[in-house]
């Protein structure tokens, strides 16, 4: 009960368990009533010939196609619900044959009281989390960690490994966790446990294979073709999404995912859609004006909320609660404030999460072909000895030269950038897209007896199989910083406040129609987000849109040196960061001395160390 009690935030509508003490098996539930409130929906849910009990969080999609493939005659229905037909899916065809069927968000757990077997499943794209655990012979998993802490069997060590992988992306990368022997399973995966054994992962949908199925198919649509059908498919996923028995409302940041997303809601609904935004004051953070104006143009039911500094800085502190394994985004603070404004009027909202990995959006995936291609100018053989000189460069004489150089300060932090580009000379290839996305370049040098955990990025056999570079980098991200940053921040800041979020771009179908498509579709004139600008367009005038990506910040780095000062001093207290023995305090304070000094720009860094120090000392 207690672990089902740590979720109820999750789901406050209800919490039930059922057991089988015979088995050794326990499920429990919190819900989150969103089709069909009735207690018929109600789970941990038996399947109408007992054999199977399933707990499930998520939503289908696609539930009355799969009634309907289950066909009337077979079952005397019981509720409404999508997990009732998720069930007897899993029932009739099997696991892995069921997930297939399925279109949604969803992690489960089925016990097959016959077979005395668990299965574990996760979404195709990874929006919801499950998290689990070996300890002895008790396996444990759930939601969120503090699910599985809050069981007796539970004993935590941290993985150092894990740290240094985090201290370099802001993230835990799947499948581990900060935790030693503790994993997150991966998303499109299915774990097994037989009565006798080891668990058992095998995947019902994989990433390489849409990749490479979508290769093999392309060409087979012209350009005024893609976009037509590219829009009927989201138009469809986005429909589909508008399934609720609860008030619902969709994310709008004024940016061509959310507005496209906004619009085809509209486009969908027979009253105006309610919308929400936040902005800021500071300069240069706020997108709210923006999206008051696509609200006005669509014609939504729009609120919007500026955030003043001390409410913002209220959230920080309760981050290692919500966030319960560290987490670096500092994204993460806005989310949660639109999550929390959001939850006052609708239980469920619509995001336009995963437009940038699927059309090629993120400004650094042209940074990182720029640089590429310079480097690829300068002969190997001199590579490293340019780098050499560079790396010699001492960062405030780089900073001096920089200021030198452009005197109206153009060049921000030039000895920190020369030394980026030094490490990217020196990696070549691959190593320059690393290189953008660290925060600590070395983060074993950070973590004391830490060994970085290398996944995909490191992975050197990448360029063969996926030779072109803007969808290498797509596809990185796809697997990685998508499940395993954007949508935790999402889950977690959502669900923190019991609110219901949805993706229609993460339809799986959208996902294996944007693969389908050439590069060129997504990424024209040193921009990307192409087709679905094209697509946008139909709704929204360009004025509208066309505008610098922004991205969802907050201001760190003033904050750091302002309102958020003592609490950063608190954390990062030398002699108690020595006696944790963990990180390498001298590291951290010479970087929070420079940032303090206006010296260096270190706020990333230093937010993912607060993240880890403020989780350590709520967790460990």
């Amino acid at each position: 009960m207690a672990m089902a009690s740590s979720l109820v935030h999750r789901g406050p509508d209800g919490t039930n368990l059922w057991c089988d003490w015979g088995a050794g098996v326990g499920l429990g539930h919190t819900r989150l009533a969103i089709v069909d409130l009735s207690a018929a929906a109600s789970q941990p849910m038996i399947s109408a010939d007992g054999r199977y009990v399933i707990s499930y969080n998520g939503e289908l999609y696609n539930t009355e196609d799969l009634r309907d493939e289950l066909g009337p005659a077979r079952l005397n229905w019981r509720s409404r619900s999508d997990t009732e037909v998720l069930l007897e899916a899993c029932a009739a065809w099997g696991v892995e044959a069921a997930l297939r069927r399925v279109n949604g968000m969803f992690a489960l757990a089925l016990w097959d009281r016959q077979m005395r077997t668990l299965s574990l499943a996760r979404d195709r794209l990874g929006i919801k989390p499950l998290y689990w655990g070996l300890f002895g012979g008790l396996l444990l998993f759930g939601s969120e960690l503090k699910s599985l802490r809050a069981h007796e069997g539970w004993r935590p060590e941290i993985d150092r490994d894990a740290l240094a992988a985090y201290m370099r992306l802001g993230y835990v990368p799947a499948p581990r966790t900060i935790y030693r022997g503790v994993s997150k399973l991966e998303p499109g995966r299915v774990l097994t446990l037989p009565p006798a054994g080891s668990p058992a992962i095998s995947a019902y949908w994989d990433m390489a294979e849409v990749e490479r199925a979508g290769r093999e198919a392309r060409g087979k649509l012209d350009e005024a073709a893609a976009i037509e059908r590219m829009h009927a498919l989201l138009s469809d996923a986005v429909r589909r999404q508008l399934v609720s028995d609860v008030p619902l409302g969709v994310f709008l940041s004024g940016g061509i995912d959310s507005s496209t997303v906004t619009a085809l809601m509209q486009v969908n609904s027979s009253k105006p859609v309610k919308s929400f935004s936040i902005g800021f004051r500071e300069t240069g953070f706020d997108e709210a004006e923006a999206a008051r104006a696509v609200a006005r143009h669509i014609g939504t039911d729009h609120t919007d909320l500026y955030v003043e500094p001390d409410h913002a800085l209220e959230v920080v502190p309760r981050l290692a609660d919500y966030y319960d394994e560290p987490f670096g985004d500092p994204s993460q603070i806005p989310t949660y404030l639109l999550s929390e404004m959001t939850r006052r009027h609708v239980t469920v909202a619509l995001s336009g999460d995963g437009g940038d990995e699927l059309f090629a959006g993120y400004d650094r995936y042209f940074l990182a072909r720029t640089v590429g291609r310079w480097i690829g100018r300068v002969p190997r053989a001199a590579r490293a000895p340019l780098a050499s000189v560079m790396r010699a460069i001492p960062l405030r004489a780089g900073n001096a030269l920089g200021r030198l150089v452009m005197p109206r300060g153009r060049i921000s932090e030039a000895g920190e950038k020369l030394h980026r580009v030094a490490a990217m000379l020196r990696n070549g290839g691959d190593g320059v897209y690393r290189e953008i996305l660290s925060h600590w370049r070395a983060p074993e040098e950070l973590v004391l007896g830490g060994e970085e955990a290398k996944g995909l990025l490191w992975d050197t056999d990448l360029p063969r199989t996926l030779p072109n570079a803007l969808e290498r980098m797509q596809y990185l991200d796809t697997i990685t910083y998508l499940p395993d940053d954007i949508l935790t921040k999402v889950d977690r800041a959502s669900m923190a406040v019991s609110l219901e979020a949805r993706v229609p771009l993460l339809d799986h179908r959208v996902v294996e129609l944007a693969w389908a498509l050439p590069p060129e579709l997504k990424a024209r004139n040193h921009g990307g987000k192409w087709l679905l600008r094209q697509i946008l367009y139909k709704h929204v005038p360009r004025a509208l849109v066309d505008r610098p990506k922004m991205g969802f910040a907050v201001p760190i780095a003033e904050w750091l040196r302002g309102p958020l000062r003592d609490w950063a001093e608190d954390l990062l207290d030398e002699p108690r960061m020595r006696k944790d023995g963990i990180l390498r305090a001298e590291l951290v304070r010479r970087d929070w001395h420079d940032h303090l000094a206006g010296r260096r720009n270190r706020q990333y860094q230093l937010w993912d160390v607060l993240m880890f120090q403020a989780w350590q000392r709520r967790w460990a």
